[in-house]
């Protein structure tokens, strides 16, 4: 940050009065601007056939890793909860109708100033399209995911907890994780 966004006078990095970390502070109007980790919402989207569970991915058509596969999500909006937030973003990136169950996987990734919210979902129809930021959208089962092209961390680690509970057959928990691991972003 350079310039207050109230006055536009330069900020100062500096430790306000009564505070114990750094933020921008403008000497001019004295306002203080405090940045806070972003949140990344999304669903993870389930078809059941046959006794089979299948999950929507969708293939990045935008960077980071463009041409990966992740669960459909984003950041989230201001003026929205996080369900709308889920739901919004299945539609978006997948055009998948859902209906949202309970919060599934809450993963922070302090390095990169983010917290990763993920709903378990069920997908109402198969009417389901890619949108602009995905080249592609299927259905996988498992054993079928491209795990090698997970594009994020944070989407192995949901993918792999709702696996695993699916297998436990006595429900779904909630699903915490801490990664504070940078990631390589080269193919």
């Amino acid at each position: 940050m350079k310039f207050c966004s109230e006055c536009a006078h330069p900020v100062v990095l500096s430790i306000p009065a009564d505070d114990n970390r750094p933020r921008f502070v403008c000497p001019s109007c004295g306002t203080i601007h405090y940045q806070n980790p972003k949140l990344v919402v999304g669903s993870i989207p389930v078809w059941k056939h046959d006794g089979v569970v299948h999950v929507l991915l969708c293939k990045r058509a935008i960077e980071p890793r463009y041409g990966y596969w992740t669960l459909p999500a984003g950041f989230m909006e201001n003026e929205e909860t996080t369900a709308d937030a889920a739901r919004r973003e299945t539609i978006e990136e997948a055009g998948a109708n859902i209906e949202l169950h309970g919060l599934f996987s809450l993963v922070n990734v302090p390095h990169v100033h983010q917290v990763h919210l993920f709903y378990r979902a069920t997908l109402l129809d198969l009417n389901y399209a890619a949108g602009i930021e995905s080249l592609e959208v299927g259905l996988f089962t498992e054993d079928a995911i491209p795990w090698e092209d997970i594009a994020f961390p944070t989407v192995e680690f949901t993918l792999r907890s709702f696996f695993a509970d699916l297998h436990k057959n006595n429900g779904y928990g909630l699903h915490t994780e801490d990664i504070r691991k940078r990631m390589s972003l080269q193919a």
